[in-house]
């Protein structure tokens, strides 16, 4: 939705555009930086969440050992499930079974995330949602976030840095932060920096 939103700002010289979604409207803020470039932070509804449930047959999937928290589904209009793993190098490592993952939830993308204080690191997997692997998964980012205020391994308002695409290789950087406290979520942000690189015309 940053995207979309960098899009229609930039054609229409917006600073703030909102988009009607499913879950209701998702304000995002813009920063144009040209005629191509725009830095945007997008608020997203607050998420629920429960426990994943049967959490062995996933990681098995995954390739990977265990989560070191409780694996968790988060829904904010679309569902994420968040796996953490014990370093970066662990999640640079995996290298799921795509085909089980589809079988096991057709409609949960997969998040498998690692890092410390203000920097983490996160691999989308959706082959179930036709996305084998997201380089940039702004929908997941909030919700990681909540993740990690909830279990205390981030501050309330403080500002995280997501890497994700890099195995892929499409490179990317969202932003993050969530206002509140661990039981009681007031406000989720995403950001991230957009730029346009085609433009297409539709004759009808």
């Amino acid at each position: 939705m940053l995207g979309t939103a960098a899009v229609l700002g930039l054609a229409r010289h917006l600073n703030e555009v909102r988009l009607q979604t499913g879950v209701g409207v998702v304000p995002v803020t813009l920063q144009p930086k040209g005629a191509r470039h725009a830095f945007g932070w997008m608020r997203q509804p607050v998420p629920t969440y429960t426990p994943f449930g049967d959490v062995a047959p996933l990681l098995q999937a995954l390739g990977a050992m265990r989560s070191t928290l409780p694996v968790e589904v988060y829904n904010n209009g679309v569902q994420h499930a968040y796996v953490a793993l014990e370093d970066e190098e662990a999640v640079a490592r995996l290298t799921p079974n795509l085909g089980a993952l589809a079988r096991l939830v057709p409609e949960i993308g997969v998040n498998c995330f690692a890092g410390r204080g203000r920097r983490w690191k996160t691999r989308m997997f959706g082959p179930g949602l036709g996305v084998p692997e997201d380089p940039a998964t702004g929908s997941a980012a909030g919700p990681l976030a909540v993740h990690l205020l909830r279990y205390s391994l981030i501050a309330p308002g403080e500002q995280i840095e997501i890497s994700q695409g890099a195995e892929i290789g499409r490179p990317s950087l969202l932003h993050a932060r969530v206002n509140g406290a661990p039981h009681e979520i007031h406000q989720v942000e995403v950001g991230g920096a957009m730029v346009l690189v085609a433009r297409g015309e539709i004759l009808l």
